[in-house]
Parts: structure tokens; C-alpha cells; sequence
């Protein structure tokens, strides 16, 4: 019987047969629906950690290889797969752990502002320091002050100059052969130049440290460590001051005194475990027996040796040094005055001439890559020719009994 179409409403069978019917965008969307739910599916179901990354399986085999090498999968097959993005980051980041026993010290260069990680070697066995050079610091020989801890003689008489120094036992056949003390300033300000250093040098070389370094502390205990004797460098106002201004804190003929004492403090109290303390530029100040006199006794007050940095020709500071009964040092020859590689052997064969007419000569440079290099080549050489290399505690003048 044909449909009722008295009694169905006006176009009503129509609107039903296209309710069956979907449209372009209904259809797109179930298609996406569909592909998402094949994506979940595979994620859930399959196990596959490279998430659908293209792999390849070659064969390959490196030299000295005599057999293949089972991987994880232990099925006793070489397989070699491609490990995911992060493989070769996660190999360097593995590499650059640094070796055990090692401490990395973080320096701000000096030049450029610019923070670096350096990694101070320790020795092989995985030690943070050598049994024989492990130095504690004494807190008897502290004294605390508005600055911070400072050094001080202890009750008992020990000097930090004598605690702290690092003495070469010579044989008797060499005892008095002519004695050369080189000393390396600026450790801390240059990463390059430090890490150099710390890597090249032998003990008997003196390191100075800046007392403007980052990590300062850990820098010298690294140092002593590995047997190397330390001075401060303190700063001192040189003759074109303030053109040339050698940083905070520096000692300053115009100041009293008193004053000038108060910065030593705070220039002292940056670091442990030091022997003395050295000039840093400083030739104005060297010259002006009133100005040094009050620095040169507080350093004798607590303990330490004083090294002239041989900035200036007119120095007084061995005179006044003298009336405090102070150990004193005298910088011979300035080795890298000209940074050249030419200029550099010349003044170390100067050095070495002065320790052969006066029995020991001193030599400072600063903590540069080119004039690490060559002074560490001269080094491996010089006791071949008859010198001996000391550190400074072995050349410093001591102070005459009373």
C-alpha cells in the first residue's frame, strides 16, 4: 500500500531520508577521530621507545675487533641503532665529568667578565688531594675581624708563613747549588692562564692569587694540594693612579695609616693557607716609607713573608721590611715584561745568571697560556744545568735575631 499521504505532514518522509545523509565536515572529522584512535591504539599496544624514528641496522665493525658484541638483548648479535636525538649530547655530557679526585673552580676572567668552570687535576688514585700534601687550615693561626678570618702567629709561636710553606728536601750534593724562585701572579683572573698553571707547572712554583678571583678559597686549597706555596696579592697605588687602578680595596698613599691596615685586613681575609703576601703594581706606594711602614709591620704582626714585586726601582720596602724584622723577598727579574717568546728566554736566562753571582734569584710572570708554556718548557730543563728550583719560603730573606 503506497505511503499515507494523506495523513503524513507536508515533506515530512522527505526531511527523513536526509537525516541518513552527513556532510563534508561531519565526514572529515570522523576521519580524524578514526586516525586518532589508531595512533592511541599503537602507542598502547606496541613497544616501541623511539616513538616510530627511522632506524637502520648496518654492520659494522671497528679495528681490533675479533668478534661481535652482544647487545642488551642478549641474543648474542652486533646491533648497531640509532639511540634518539639526545644520544650525542648524552656522550659528550658523559665525557666532560671530570675524572675522579678532580675539583672544578669557577673563575671570572678578568678580560672579558665571562664565568668558566676549570678542572683542577687530582691524582690518579681518586683522591681529592695527595696524602703528603693534604694541609688543613689551623684555626689557631686565625683571628676573626669586621673583615672576616685574618691570619695570625698562633699562641705557640707557629707562623702561617712556616705552616703553610712547602720546602724541597735537596740532597747534600745539592744543597748549595744557586736557588731560583719563580712566582706566577694573577692566578684566578685568567681561566686559561690557571687551568695552564695548575697543569703545567711544577710545585716548587709559587702561585699569587688575586684576591678578586671567584671560588678563591677552594683555588687555594686546589693549590696546596698540589704542593705549590702561596702569596696575596695585595694592591698597591702605582704612580698613574687612578689611570691605572689596580681594583678595590687598593692601598693608597693619601689614606692613613690606619686605613690602609683596614684594607689589608679585608684583602687578607679573602683566603686561607698563604705564606705572605706581594705587591701588585704598587711602585708609588713602595717608594713612601710612611705609607708601607704600617703595612709592612701588620704583615710581620701575623706571621707572613713580604715580596717585593720589583715594580719600581725606588722601592724602600727591604729597608723597612728590615726594621719590622719581616722576611723579605725581592722580584729579580719581571720574566714576561715583554710577552714575547724571544724576550720571554732572555729573561729567564738573565735568572739564571743572577742566581749564579748571588746564590738565588726570584722571577715573577703572570698567569698567561704563552708565558705558562715556556717558562714550564725552561722548568723540565733547569736543574740539568746545575740550579735548583725552590719555592719562595727558600729564598726569602729571614729576619736577624735580636
Amino acid at each position: 500500500m503506497a505511503s499515507d499521504d494523506l495523513n503524513t505532514p507536508l515533506g515530512l518522509a522527505k526531511l527523513k531520508r536526509k537525516q541518513w545523509l552527513l556532510s563534508g565536515p561531519q565526514m572529515l572529522a570522523g576521519a580524524m577521530t578514526g586516525c586518532g584512535f589508531v595512533v592511541v591504539c599503537w602507542a598502547v599496544l606496541v613497544n616501541d621507545p623511539l616513538g616510530g624514528e627511522p632506524t637502520a641496522v648496518v654492520s659494522a665493525k671497528l679495528p681490533g675487533d675479533t668478534q661481535a658484541k652482544p647487545d642488551a638483548a642478549g641474543d648474542g648479535k652486533q646491533h648497531n641503532r640509532y639511540d634518539g636525538p639526545n644520544a650525542v649530547a648524552d656522550a659528550a655530557a658523559k665525557a666532560a665529568i671530570p675524572p675522579p679526585g678532580s675539583k672544578t673552580v669557577t673563575i671570572i676572567d678578568g678580560s672579558n667578565g665571562q664565568r668558566q668552570d676549570i678542572v683542577i687535576p687530582g691524582n690518579s688514585s681518586g683522591a681529592s688531594e695527595p696524602a703528603a700534601a693534604k694541609s688543613t687550615i689551623d684555626q689557631k693561626m686565625l683571628e676573626t675581624t669586621r673583615h672576616g678570618a685574618v691570619p695570625q702567629i698562633a699562641a705557640d709561636g707557629t707562623r702561617p708563613s712556616a705552616a703553610y710553606a712547602k720546602p724541597r728536601q735537596l740532597p747534600a750534593n745539592r744543597k748549595d747549588a744557586p736557588r731560583i724562585a719563580i712566582i706566577i701572579g694573577g692566578i684566578g683572573i685568567s681561566a686559561s692562564g690557571t687551568a695552564d698553571a695548575f697543569s703545567k707547572l711544577p710545585a716548587p712554583v709559587t702561585f699569587a692569587l688575586a684576591p678578586y678571583a671567584t671560588d678563591l678559597d677552594r683555588l687555594a686549597e686546589s693549590a696546596r694540594a698540589e704542593n705549590h706555596e702561596l702569596l696575596l696579592q695585595v694592591p698597591m697605588e702605582p704612580f698613574d693612579y687612578p689611570d691605572n687602578d689596580p681594583g678595590p680595596q687598593t692601598l693608597l698613599t693619601t689614606l692613613t695609616g690606619g686605613q690602609n691596615v683596614d684594607r689589608l685586613q679585608w684583602l687578607m681575609s679573602r683566603m686561607r693557607g698563604y705564606v705572605g703576601i706581594t705587591s701588585y703594581m704598587g711602585a708609588k706606594f713602595t717608594s713612601q716609607e710612611q705609607s708601607l711602614s704600617p703595612v709592612l709591620r701588620e704583615t710581620s704582626k701575623r706571621g707572613l713573608i713580604f715580596v717585593d714585586d720589583g715594580s719600581s726601582p725606588r722601592s724602600v720596602a727591604s729597608q723597612v721590611a728590615g726594621s719590622h724584622s719581616l722576611p723579605f723577598a725581592k722580584t729579580d727579574v719581571v720574566i714576561d715584561a715583554t710577552p714575547t717568546a724571544a724576550e720571554i728566554e732572555r729573561a729567564l736566562a738573565r735568572l739564571e745568571m743572577l742566581a749564579r753571582d748571588n746564590g738565588s734569584a726570584v722571577g715573577i710572570a703572570n698567569a698567561q697560556p704563552g708565558t705558562i708554556a715556556r717558562i714550564a718548557d725552561w722548568a723540565k730543563a733547569v736543574e740539568t744545568r746545575g740550579f735548583v728550583l725552590v719555592p719562595v719560603t727558600m729564598v726569602a730573606i729571614k729576619p736577624k735575631s735580636s
